[in-house]
């Protein structure tokens, strides 16, 4: 039989959809957009539907891509599940370990651990993803992270899992020293505070309920895809809500933006390591011992 279908196309559908356009797909996947382009023609004309509505601006998928792209992201996990399942079979060492770290912990905070995994030079790729709220506890039940650091608050139901204890993050209300709650007395009360728009960040969660935080019932919001955006927003006066204080160290002693004392604070999340209870790789366990140092932690999180 000849098989039309290749995971090489596969990763290329997947890409486009995730990126939203086919030059982005092309800018990571390290491909000219025009390799993109082939592929997507020789998949639509071996398998004789079109995958992509291109009647608009931009590209869609059509159902029938749509649902060669769900069922394809089945086999693309089967297909790097079994390449990792043969690596650790010979060498005890993962092809990849993919890292999902919440977005409250600076990326370059985890850059002395990652140079020092690379430097034994074990061969173990690593991908790494940032996510948002719930998103680290989604993309590790999901199959999508091995490890995740940073996840907040409690896991969700099912099991699969194994976690340990980080730590806690401080919030602070915060808003520009112009606003006019600036100059209120305080604690600010939650009357008072709902007459403000709100700036929040989106969960990242794909299959897991969304979760929000320390937004008042009828709150108008306005919603960002992540904390860096969250922060900048509060910067620019757009609205009033909580962030992690360490984001806002400078600020606060710039005089940028001012904390205020509230009514309702918001509790001081407890942040986890997590991994897959069933991954034994020798790639997971390094990373797993090097988050048991206490240095280490606390420099992930201060």
């Amino acid at each position: 039989m000849n098989m039309r279908l290749t995971l090489d196309a596969l990763y290329v559908l997947d890409a486009i959809a995730r990126k939203g356009s086919f030059a982005a797909a092309a800018e990571e996947l390290h491909r000219v957009p025009s390799a993109i382009t082939y592929t997507v023609q020789k998949l639509e004309q071996d398998l004789g539907v079109a995958l992509f509505d291109r009647s608009g601006h931009r590209a869609r998928l059509t159902p029938a891509g749509e649902r060669l792209l769900e069922e394809g992201r089945h086999l693309l996990r089967a297909a790097q599940e079994l390449e990792c399942s043969v690596k650790r079979v010979a060498t005890g060492w993962e092809t990849e370990l993919r890292i999902a770290v919440d977005d409250v912990i600076p990326m370059a905070h985890l850059f002395p651990m990652i140079a020092g995994f690379y430097a034994e030079n074990h061969g173990t790729r690593l991908r790494l993803a940032v996510e948002v709220f719930g998103g680290t506890w989604d993309a590790l039940v999901s199959g999508r992270a091995d490890l995740v650091i940073g996840a907040g608050g409690e896991g969700p139901a099912g099991g699969g899992y194994a976690t340990r204890e980080m730590g806690t993050v401080e919030f602070v209300f915060v808003i520009t020293p112009d606003h006019p709650l600036a100059h209120a007395p305080e604690p600010l009360g939650s009357e008072e505070i709902l007459r403000y728009r709100a700036i929040a960040a989106a969960d990242s969660s794909r299959n897991l309920p969304p979760r929000t935080a320390y937004l008042l019932s009828g709150q108008d919001v306005l919603t960002v895809p992540d904390m860096r955006t969250k922060v900048e927003a509060h910067r620019r006066g757009l609205g009033v809500g909580f962030v992690p204080r360490m984001m806002v160290t400078d600020d606060l002693a710039a005089g940028r933006l001012i904390e205020k004392k509230v009514s309702r604070p918001s509790p001081a999340p407890h942040l986890f390591v997590a991994w897959q209870a069933g991954h034994s790789g020798n790639a997971l366990a390094w990373w797993l011992k090097h988050l048991e140092d206490e240095e280490v932690l606390s420099g992930l999180i201060r």
